[in-house]
C-alpha cells in the first residue's frame, strides 16, 4: 500500500464550543502532534499491520524531522518523503469542542511545493502499489499523475473539498467523499437522502463511490447497488482523524482482496474506535483494538 499526500504538524485546542465568526473563546488545553491527511492515513494503515510507504514533502525544519521520525517509529517507509530547503513544513490548526466536532485550518507549507518530479522519483513504488491512497492537501496535478501511473486500486479521498476534472476522476477506482465534498463535486444537497446521494455518486465517472456519513456510517454505491453501512455505537471524543482512519481501514481491507462493501464495513469500525480518543495520530487504533469492538 502506498499513500501519496500531506504531512503536517497539528496544533489542537480544546474548547467547550466552537467559536462563531469574529468571536474569541477560551480553550481548556492544547496539544501538538504530527498529522496531515496523508501521514494520518499512512500511520493508520501501519497500526493495522499493513506494510505502507509514504510519498510526500516536508520542510528542512524541526517539524519535518519530527514527522519523518514518527513515520519511521510507526513502521512507515518514508524514503520517498522529500525535503524542501526553502518552505516550512505544513501546519494544521484544529479546534475541537466538547462533543468531538472540529474546525480545521491548514497552512500547506511544503505540501504545496510537491511536484510531478516527486511522483516520478517514486514512480516504481506508486506503479506497483496494490492500493494507492490519495487526498487533496497536495497539488491536484500531483494527485492526478500519481493516479495515472498506478496499476493497482486507486482510492481518492477528495478532501479538502474541490472541483475535480473528469480526467482525474476517471483514473480513480473508489472515491471516498463526505457529504460536503460530494456536494462540491456534484452540486448535490449535502443534507439529501440516501437515495439522492446514491444518484449523485452514480453521475461520477469512478468505479465505485463510498460516502462517509460520520456517526451514521457510510453509503456504498458499487456494481449498481447502494448499501448503507451503519457505524458501531460509540461515545465520540474527537472526530479529527475519523475520516483518515476510515480511508486507511478501507484501503487495508481492499489490499486483502475485499469488495468495496466489505472494505467499508471494516473502515467504519476503524473510524469508530478512532473517535473514542483524543488527537489525530494518537487516536488511531491497532488491528486488535478494532477487532475487539463490539
Amino acid at each position: 500500500m502506498v499513500v501519496v499526500g500531506s504531512l503536517n504538524l497539528d496544533t489542537t485546542a480544546r474548547v467547550s464550543r466552537l467559536p462563531r465568526p469574529g468571536e474569541t473563546v477560551l480553550g481548556t488545553g492544547h496539544t501538538s502532534d504530527t498529522g496531515g491527511k496523508g501521514a494520518n492515513q499512512a500511520v493508520a494503515a501501519a497500526r493495522l499491520g499493513r506494510p505502507v510507504a509514504m510519498v510526500g514533502r516536508v520542510g528542512n525544519d524541526d517539524a519535518g524531522r519530527q514527522i519523518t521520525g514518527v513515520l519511521a517509529t510507526e513502521g512507515v517507509d518514508a524514503n520517498a518523503v522529500s525535503v524542501d530547503d526553502t518552505t516550512p513544513t505544513g501546519m494544521a490548526f484544529i479546534t475541537v469542542d466538547g462533543a468531538g466536532e472540529n474546525m480545521i485550518v491548514v497552512s500547506p507549507g511544503a505540501n504545496a511545493t510537491m511536484s510531478i518530479a516527486d511522483i516520478e522519483r517514486a514512480a516504481d513504488i506508486i506503479a506497483g502499489a496494490g492500493v494507492l491512497l490519495l487526498q487533496l492537501e497536495i497539488p491536484l496535478e500531483v494527485v492526478h499523475h500519481a493516479a495515472a501511473i498506478c496499476r493497482g486500486i486507486v482510492v481518492l479521498n477528495p478532501a479538502p473539498a474541490a472541483e475535480l476534472s473528469a480526467g482525474l476522476l476517471e483514473a480513480v477506482d473508489i472515491l471516498v467523499p463526505n457529504r460536503t465534498e460530494l456536494a462540491v463535486l456534484t452540486g448535490a444537497d449535502p443534507a439529501g437522502s440516501s437515495e439522492q446521494i446514491a444518484e449523485q455518486v452514480e453521475l461520477l465517472p469512478v468505479g465505485a463511490g463510498i460516502v462517509t456519513l460520520g456517526a451514521e456510517g457510510a453509503l456504498v454505491r458499487a456494481s449498481g447497488q447502494t448499501t448503507h453501512v451503519p457505524a458501531p455505537t460509540v461515545t465520540a471524543v474527537d472526530a479529527t482523524a475519523a475520516g483518515d482512519a476510515f480511508c486507511a481501514g478501507l484501503a487495508d481491507a481492499l489490499a486483502d482482496g475485499a469488495t468495496p462493501l466489505e472494505a467499508a464495513r471494516w473502515g467504519v469500525r476503524v473510524g469508530a474506535v478512532t473517535v473514542t480518543r483524543a488527537g489525530a495520530q494518537a487516536a488511531l487504533p491497532t488491528r486488535a483494538e478494532v477487532s475487539a469492538l463490539s
